[in-house]
């Protein structure tokens, strides 16, 4: 209805010669005495046409006719506001029960290839709620962009090279050496969790001593590869799975990090200082040129990102987008400068930075895990409150918001829990549905359908389509969230306020169509941030 409404202006503005703004906006009258849906086209021209915006409306409206529209209205100081037939809210209940879970799915993204890396936690131990949010959050934007129409690549980086996997190594084997009775000096870098010493036991339980004659690779690769499947089976477990896992071992392996070296040098835009390497990202806006090698001829964490980056640009995807935590908060900048460095266009490149997930239970904040002892991990956080209630408390804000997730809200089977309220309406409408079964493929004429509440829900299933394609487009997740909570808000309403099974069969089933139109309308609505919807509760 915006896009018709927009094309009308546009005719208008034709015919009187006027050139068209491109940054028209139709919006949603929230107050229904100023009609359905209103613009400030007038006022945006005021300026260029010097003109009072009063007579512009007036001039714009005056031979806009169109079956669709019931009346328009100028206000001051020069609002257009339109009252429209409720026809296409109808008209719109035959497109859902057509398209089912088709229902919202768009071509803006025309096919344009998206790689999404999210999560990307080092393997030196379990996943914990920081690392749950950017999950929740990667792989719901992941459905949002692939409903509309872009063919999108879940990415995971393995950082498996470096020191922290040396000093997880090293920790493991201290510690199976102590299962082995002998006395060690625990590395000072070391990691002191309970599943470096439960992978220790194993060891000694299926090997004994037989490991001591084992150089540290051997140590390094067990504890990673064990500690990488656990992350795989609790991504899996939260609804994540990835198409793609890349190894930043394997981006040395192939020579990556030096082609990138090189390059850098080539193009003048690195220089020696105290012998350590510099890059001049201060030439691209960063606040201070970043090492590259340090003094000691390590490299930096930077370097192989830059290779890794180029790695993906190469592989020829038109947008890239990085979920990174709030500790990456100054990072962007000289990514981005890197990436210009070496050719690219980093204005493909989006970066999400994640604030941090506080966990409460009775109010006072829970730091520490029952098992581990350190922050509260992925598993357990799912064994208390499951995978869907997660999800959606971790999406219902925007990623630059820091959460306090409620844990006695979560467990709560109640209203106030919005899973519940959700599902509780999606379950009600199921329930409906499978007892009038011999009723679902009756022909609907609608003409039973009058009431505020009926057409209020009709309006907001409509607007699914626009929500879904604006989440793709700003790259966002929880106005899905939002939406999927006021539909289900609406619905409630309306059954307080209407009657859906009566004597009257046209009657009924004009409103069994409408309620499997908001049905369909949640379930896909959940589906894109990884929800179920439940048929009974």
């Amino acid at each position: 209805m915006k896009e018709q409404l927009k094309e009308l202006l546009k005719q208008q503005m034709s015919t009187l010669s006027i050139d068209y703004p491109n940054d028209l906006v139709i919006e949603k009258c929230k107050d229904k005495n100023n009609g359905d849906y209103a613009s400030n086209l007038a006022m945006k021209l005021a300026s260029v046409l010097k003109k009072n915006p009063l007579e512009i409306a007036n001039m714009l409206t005056r031979d806009i006719h169109d079956e669709k529209i019931l009346k328009i209205e100028v206000k001051a100081p020069g609002f257009i506001n339109f009252f429209v037939t409720r026809d296409y809210l109808l008209e719109n209940i035959d497109e859902v029960l057509e398209k089912k879970e088709n229902y919202g799915k768009s071509n803006v993204g025309e096919h344009r290839k998206v790689n999404l890396e999210f999560v990307s936690a080092n393997p030196t131990g379990i996943l914990h709620l920081g690392h749950a949010r950017g999950a929740a959050l990667g792989d719901s934007l992941a459905n949002i962009l692939t409903f509309a129409g872009y063919e999108v690549t879940r990415e995971y980086y393995v950082n498996d090279a470096g020191n922290q996997i040396n000093n997880l190594g090293l920790s493991l084997l201290a510690r199976y050496k102590e299962c082995c009775n002998i006395e060690v000096e625990f590395p000072e870098n070391g990691y002191h969790g309970q599943d470096i010493i439960i992978m220790a036991k194993e060891l000694y339980q299926e090997y004994q001593t037989a490991w001591l004659d084992k150089d540290l690779s051997y140590f390094k690769e067990y504890a990673m590869n064990r500690l990488l499947a656990r992350i795989e089976k609790d991504l899996k477990r939260f609804g994540v799975v990835y198409d793609k896992w890349t190894k930043e071992s394997s981006i040395y392996q192939e020579g990556r990090v030096e082609q990138a070296i090189e390059k850098l040098k080539q193009s003048n835009n690195t220089y020696i200082e105290n012998d350590a390497l510099f890059l001049k990202t201060t030439k691209y806006g960063d606040d201070k040129d970043r090492v590259l090698i340090k003094k000691d001829k390590t490299n930096t964490y930077l370097l192989p990102d830059i290779a890794y980056h180029t790695y993906k640009y190469e592989r020829g995807f038109d947008e890239l987008i990085d979920i990174l935590g709030a500790d990456h908060h100054g990072y962007t900048k000289r990514l981005k400068a890197s990436i210009e460095m070496m050719g690219y266009d980093s204005k493909k490149l989006e970066i999400l930075i994640l604030q941090m997930v506080r966990l409460l239970r009775n109010g006072e904040e829970v730091k520490m895990s029952k098992r581990t002892g350190n922050a509260v991990a992925l598993d357990e956080l799912l064994d208390e409150v499951g995978k869907d209630v997660a999800r959606y408390f971790f999406v219902s804000h925007s990623p630059d918001t820091q959460i306090d997730f409620d844990l006695d809200l979560a467990l709560q089977q109640s209203n106030d829990n919005p899973v519940y309220y959700i599902n509780y309406a999606h379950a009600r409408i199921c329930s409906i549905l499978n007892a009038n079964l011999e009723l679902l493929d009756k022909k609907a004429t609608y003409k039973s359908i009058t009431s505020d509440s009926a057409y209020n829900v009709l309006e907001k299933v409509y607007e699914f389509k626009e929500v879904a394609k604006k989440c793709a487009i700003k790259k966002e997740v929880h106005p899905i969230v939002n939406y999927v909570y006021d539909l289900a808000s609406l619905f409630h309403n309306y059954y307080a306020n209407e009657k859906i099974i009566t004597s009257d069969t046209e009657y009924t089933i004009d409103h069994l169509a409408l309620i499997r139109a908001v049905q369909i309308t949640i379930k896909n609505a959940l589906s894109l941030v990884g929800i179920n919807a439940y048929e009974k509760m």
